[in-house]
């Protein structure tokens, strides 16, 4: 088992990389990352668009392996125990994953079959998330007709069908509207607060950050600039009153919204169309 990293806090580490490093030909998108995260917790993965959040969390939900370096998810190789990660987290990537000519309860009904949950407790499973999520009421409705933060939150009580240790989100709130996105956050710490799943989340939003996270990881140029609480961080440049907007400019730079290519921006933009 690997070991943790110096300074993270008390409790049992549920993700740990060393030194993971990604490589696209002469590209360097994810450059010797070693980060632990512990059981229970809420860590954000910040930074704009293009610095490298999508492609570690690819790499630890075992979509893409690393060109280097070493990383467990609940105690399990990324790379020589896949199999066993993926039956231990769930995931909300930042496309939208949900089939809107089928209702939600249809959705996950599709989950659960692919989860090979037992027939006996399917509909017990999606009855359970669907109102865990706030969804019941809409459940037999097409998701098309579904508002961007209700398909964000069936696309979390999709990934929870298993009952997974570990949650991850890419992007959780892209598009959607401060309401919207007030209400998928209010959704994520019950998660946390009613079963304890550890929750690692990607964001370029630093009031998101503020809003969930107790530790935070700031990403650049496919490096790890800063880790630490937010309280700590913002005590470590100097200035205790200072935003995470400020403690990322001081580490990162003005980017927090200008990184990212075109294709990124493209994909961004057309998820914010869809989710309205």
């Amino acid at each position: 088992m690997l070991r943790e990293e110096p300074g993270t806090p008390p409790g049992l580490p549920i993700i740990t990389t060393r030194g993971i490093t990604r490589r696209f030909g002469d590209l360097v998108a994810v450059n010797d990352v070693s980060i632990s995260v512990i059981e229970g917790e809420v860590f954000g993965l910040l930074g704009p668009n293009g610095a490298g959040k999508s492609t570690t969390i690819k790499m630890l939900i075992t979509l893409l392996p690393p060109s280097a370096g070493r990383a467990e998810v609940c105690g399990f190789d990324i790379a020589r125990q896949a199999a066993s990660v993926r039956r231990n987290i769930g995931y909300v990537p930042q496309m939208i994953s949900t089939d809107g000519s089928l209702t939600g309860f249809e959705n996950l009904l599709v989950f659960a079959k692919l989860y090979d949950l037992p027939r006996r407790e399917l509909r017990q499973r999606v009855n359970a998330s669907l109102e865990f999520m706030g969804l019941s009421d809409v459940a037999n409705h097409l998701v098309r007709t579904y508002s961007g933060g209700m398909i964000r939150r069936l696309e979390i009580a999709q990934s929870l069908l298993h009952r997974p240790r570990v949650l991850f989100l890419d992007e959780p709130t892209v598009g959607l509207d401060p309401a919207a996105r007030r209400a998928v956050w209010e959704h994520v710490q019950r998660l946390r607060a009613d079963y304890g799943t550890t929750i690692f989340l990607t964001t370029h939003l630093m009031e998101e950050a503020e809003a969930l996270c107790g530790r935070v990881a700031i990403m650049y140029r496919g490096a790890i600039a800063a880790l630490g609480a937010p309280r700590e961080l913002k005590v470590g440049i100097g200035r205790p009153e200072a935003t995470l907007d400020d403690v990322f400019i001081y580490y990162a730079g003005d980017t927090l919204s200008s990184g990212g290519t075109y294709r990124e921006t493209r994909r961004i933009r057309r998820t914010s169309r869809r989710l309205g």
